[in-house]
């Protein structure tokens, strides 16, 4: 790869600012300060920018605590996404999310650029589980677990897989719910046939992963490589 593109990848910049900071004897090549944008790049090569080691990552991993108001798009002509919480800082990238939560909801989106990767973890056949914290307007019974575990048929005739509904022991309104499939608004679809509405949700965790508790709503960061594999398996 040229040293340019590298650097533009690396940073995250305009592939003219890089080779500007180039050209002005800011980056180094295995120590050594080179002005050469065009240089060919060999494996194993250290680069640095004013001194900060770069690495350019093939793809980006981001976990983003959604907060309410916000679309789960890339783009939007009126609301807010979850990629405009991120305010820039990726512009090279084309960040998208791995999986919705509508606009009312809140908690952990994952954002990538990796489409390979995001199929894996929303493919049906490999049924890693999502994990939610329910608020409903009417005590969770008994019944409403029963039925999340036999499968919950919908107003229209489709049948849910198998699902986990555990009642929240503080709160007798609240409950966890994992599923293992990805329907359009599939909570307060299978609540709604069990006569409760839903007045909160949030995303706690995606396969293995759960949401970094002190990411504050709006907030993100890059996930680890152990994260990102994790975030493959169920946890379980």
């Amino acid at each position: 790869m040229r040293l340019d593109k590298f650097v533009a990848d690396a940073a995250q910049l305009t592939r003219s600012v890089a080779r500007a900071l180039i050209s002005r004897g800011r980056v180094t090549v295995n120590g050594q300060v080179c002005k050469k944008a065009d240089l060919a790049l060999q494996t194993g090569d250290a680069v640095c920018a004013d001194g900060k080691s770069l690495v350019c990552e093939e793809y980006v991993y981001i976990m983003v605590n959604k907060p309410a108001g916000v679309v789960s798009a890339s783009a939007d002509g009126r609301d807010k996404t979850v990629v405009d919480l991120l305010n820039g800082a990726f512009p090279r990238r084309q960040l998208f999310p791995a999986g919705r939560l509508d606009k009312a909801s809140t908690g952990f989106v994952l954002l990538t650029d990796d489409g390979a990767f995001a199929h894996d973890i929303l493919a049906p056949k490999r049924h890693v589980p999502k994990t939610y914290h329910v608020v409903l307007d009417t005590p969770v019974t008994p019944a409403m677990a029963e039925a999340f575990a036999a499968g919950v048929t919908l107003a229209d005739g489709q049948r849910m897989q198998p699902a986990r509904l555990i009642p929240d022991e503080t709160d007798p309104f609240a409950a966890t719910v994992v599923l293992r499939q990805g329907v359009y608004h599939q909570i307060k679809r299978m609540f709604g046939v069990l006569g409760a509405g839903v007045n909160g949700l949030h995303r706690t965790a995606i396969g293995g992963l759960s949401l970094d508790e002190s990411l504050a709503p709006g907030a993100w960061r890059l996930l680890t490589p152990a994260e990102k594999t994790r975030l493959q398996t169920g946890g379980e």
